[in-house]
């Protein structure tokens, strides 16, 4: 593996009620967090091809954990979304080089059917910063019951010298949604908009 990994960290939320109101199936978001060494912290790189392999590992493993975690098939998958910080001697575009040329197609092919662009977020941050991962709907980007967010965050990550890299899935939407749209049961995940 390229990736230089200090730790992996998943979190598993799952909701059972909202407002008192029963939330049946119980809602599941998993995210796996991959805490790695930033090969060109501190250093201008034109060629980020190492970031873009590290991304295309990370998206296998991290997909692997976050769905273990949920403990349903990868084709019961309904939402995902994928984030990274860099450290204080990265760059935004080294978390750019990880999270979108590669990083999706490993983690699409454990889901099954997921044409739908996976939300991201980037920032630049210090010990503890929080990762707000956005979340969407794995076959059509229109399903907005699965306009969603996952908070993670690692006390002791990133390291000036570091990159925090977080893959999310998600077993269906925001509990009980009530703001119209396509369904996730209407979905046809065709051209990965509705």
């Amino acid at each position: 593996m390229k990736a230089r990994i200090r730790k992996i960290v998943t979190v598993l939320d799952e909701t059972h009620s909202e407002l008192g109101r029963p939330v049946s199936p119980p809602i599941k978001r998993a995210a796996a967090v991959a805490v790695i060494a930033n090969p060109f912290a501190g250093q201008y790189q034109d060629d980020l091809s190492e970031l873009i392999d590290i991304g295309e590992e990370l998206g296998d493993l991290l997909g692997r954990h976050a769905l273990a975690a949920l403990g349903i098939a990868g084709d019961a998958v309904q939402g995902y979304g994928k984030a990274a910080a860099v450290g204080e001697n990265g760059e935004l575009e080294h978390a750019a080089a990880i999270l979108h040329p590669k990083l999706g197609a490993p983690l699409r092919k454990l889901l099954g059917k997921a044409p739908a662009l996976i939300p991201s977020s980037k920032k630049r941050g210090s010990l503890g910063v929080v990762l707000d991962v956005p979340l969407g709907h794995k076959a059509a980007a229109y399903v907005r019951s699965h306009f969603d967010g996952m908070e993670v965050r690692i006390p002791d990550a990133p390291r000036a010298g570091e990159i925090v890299v977080a893959v999310a899935l998600t077993s269906g939407g925001r509990p009980l949604p009530r703001v119209g749209g396509l369904t996730h049961a209407e979905a046809k995940g065709e051209d990965g908009l509705r």
